[in-house]
């Protein structure tokens, strides 16, 4: 058994080392190689721009967080002046990034939202996104509750701050229960659409969910229509 766990992770980190987004990374100072998922749904669909507050869940390490930043900054820059706010949060520590405000703790606990919410000020949100991922334990149906969970966390949260115009990213995975979040998405959104980037591994069954436009509530205010959390379902 020792053997073959060599084995393979030797294979992990040959094949880790040998991947161009890694060395990219490396190269222009990103802490993973998902900063270029980011990149490649934000390029294709332009979500991202100077001046917009936004939201980051799930950040840590920060490539995500690295890159929002540079997007907000005049010229691309990772320090300096910032239009615009960046508010990020994961459950493990994260190194500071310039002009990022950032909250340790679970996203899942009403006080670490409410703590979240107070550092917006009541300032409405352009763009969320959630590289959040539960621990997986190999048990599809209980990998899949836990995987709906936390998007539904996002998408709740971001019904409840979003502007009329604004966006939500979040990771999901292909299986069970898939088919039953984009629907809550198509519920939530004006506009739906599913990007696998290049940067996501060909064996990896994960995939980016992209609303754009929050439906209003069932009483004309905030509340992205009928979601999944409250559609009685």
């Amino acid at each position: 058994m020792k053997r073959k766990s060599s084995k393979v992770n030797r294979a992990w980190l040959h094949e880790h080392l040998s991947d161009p987004y890694v060395r990219r990374a490396q190269q222009e100072g990103y802490r993973s190689r998902a900063a270029y998922k980011l990149q490649e749904i934000d390029e294709s669909l332009a979500l991202i721009r100077p001046g917009q507050v936004v939201v980051d869940l799930g950040s840590a390490p920060g490539a995500w967080s690295q890159y929002l930043r540079r997007r907000l900054a005049p010229q691309g820059a990772a320090a300096g002046a910032l239009p615009g706010a960046i508010v990020a949060t994961d459950l493990l520590e994260m190194e500071p990034v310039e002009g990022v405000q950032f909250l340790q703790g679970d996203f899942r606990d009403d006080a670490v939202l409410a703590r979240l919410e107070a550092l917006l000020a009541g300032r409405p949100v352009d763009l969320v996104v959630s590289d959040m991922a539960p621990n997986l334990s190999g048990v599809a149906a209980s990998d899949a509750a836990r995987v709906a969970h936390l998007v539904e966390l996002a998408l709740e949260f971001a019904c409840r701050h979003l502007r009329p115009d604004g966006a939500l990213v979040v990771k999901c995975f292909h299986g069970s229960g898939y088919s039953q979040l984009v629907e809550r998405f198509k519920r939530s959104f004006r506009s739906v659409k599913a990007v696998k980037p290049r940067a996501s591994r060909a064996r990896s069954a994960e995939t980016f969910l992209v609303g754009r436009g929050p439906k209003a509530g069932r009483e004309g205010g905030a509340g992205c229509g009928q979601t999944g959390l409250d559609a009685g379902n």
